[in-house]
């Protein structure tokens, strides 16, 4: 089962290995913490692969600190190796089994697996671990979520149902109401195409009127105006974002597709896209590259520049060999 993990910058994401090493754990020795601490700044830099071996030595050196386990389950994550950071999030969690962190990591990396393979059986630990982790932590609002989209996403065979997710939605909002708009949202947006778009714009609104002071949220909602093509919604979104921090460097990339689904400021689109190629390392909680290099893409296609519109399409299939709408602009182009 696919997890929320690389589709929407969601409003409580941890910021990866950031939050591992924020508090250094009791089991830690010295150069650990101190391997540990180099990791993360490997990491923040888009060096997953340097923070991946900077932990791989620093766990065969103090095989019982978990903080070290759970950075590398997500260096080794963003890399996109899954079978790698189940095994470091297991080591985290045998290591710290109340954590409830490190069981809804453990069980987004089940959930890429999972969708990798095609597996039931390890759909079943995607659910096992995300109840576990809200069970541990009933205020854990970002293991909710996850396992309110489990709940949307999965049949009913393995766990999942709309009535279940409705009433994580309804958890969340008794925790935080603005983190509540957004899971009603996400509720929302699995149903019918017209009840569930006028429902989810409902949600957002009421979302933007509450005017929150950090910036997930706004972004969150400029995912969802980005996969409708909703000019109106994701300059709202936008607005809100550059109220709260105007050099967050996400923003860059929503200005640009903002700029390609309203038709105007051309120049502006591409050097925003390209900024943010440029300037932003991928990680999953951002939008994609892939994703930037098929805006790119349209906005070719748009004005008329066919090979370098099939250029970033190729570019994008490239980083995701997946994206089926990349595919069909080829195929339109007769590339």
């Amino acid at each position: 089962m696919s997890t929320p993990v690389a589709h929407i910058c969601a409003v409580v994401l941890c910021l990866a290995v950031s939050a591992a090493t924020a508090a250094p754990q009791a089991t830690s020795a010295p150069q650990a913490t101190s391997a540990v601490e180099r990791a993360r700044r490997q990491f923040e830099a888009g060096q997953y692969e340097e923070s991946a071996r900077t932990l791989e030595s620093a766990v065969s050196e103090s095989p019982r600190d978990d903080a070290a386990y759970d950075g590398l389950g997500r260096a080794r994550f963003e890399l996109h190796n899954y079978a790698g950071a189940i095994d470091a999030f297991k080591h985290a969690a045998e290591l710290r089994s109340q954590n409830s962190e490190y069981h809804r990591w453990l069980g987004r990396a089940y959930g890429e697996q999972a969708d990798r393979e095609h597996s039931f059986s390890l759909a079943r630990h995607v659910r096992d671990q995300f109840e576990e982790a809200v069970r541990l932590d009933p205020g854990n609002i970002a293991a909710r979520r996850d396992l309110l989209e489990f709940y949307l996403e999965a049949p009913r065979i393995l766990g999942g149902g709309r009535d279940k997710a409705w009433s994580q939605a309804a958890a969340i909002a008794a925790i935080d109401p603005v983190a509540g708009h957004l899971a009603r949202a996400a509720c929302w947006a699995r149903q019918d195409k017209g009840e569930g778009i006028a429902g989810a714009a409902r949600e957002y609104k009421a979302m933007f009127d509450a005017k929150p002071r950090q910036i997930e949220p706004y972004f969150e909602a400029a995912a969802y105006y980005e996969k409708q093509k909703d000019a109106a919604g994701l300059r709202s979104a936008v607005e809100g974002a550059e109220t709260v921090a105007p050099s967050a460097p996400e923003l860059a990339y929503f200005r640009g597709v903002l700029d390609v689904i309203a038709g105007r400021k051309s120049e502006d689109a591409a050097a925003s896209l390209k900024m943010y190629l440029s300037a932003v390392p991928p990680r999953s909680d951002r939008p994609s590259h892939a994703s930037a290099h098929e805006w790119l893409g349209r906005l070719y296609e748009s004005l008329g520049r066919r090979a370098e519109a099939g250029a970033e399409y190729r570019n994008a299939l490239a980083l995701d060999p997946r994206r089926e709408s990349a595919r069909q602009s080829l195929r339109r182009l007769g590339q």
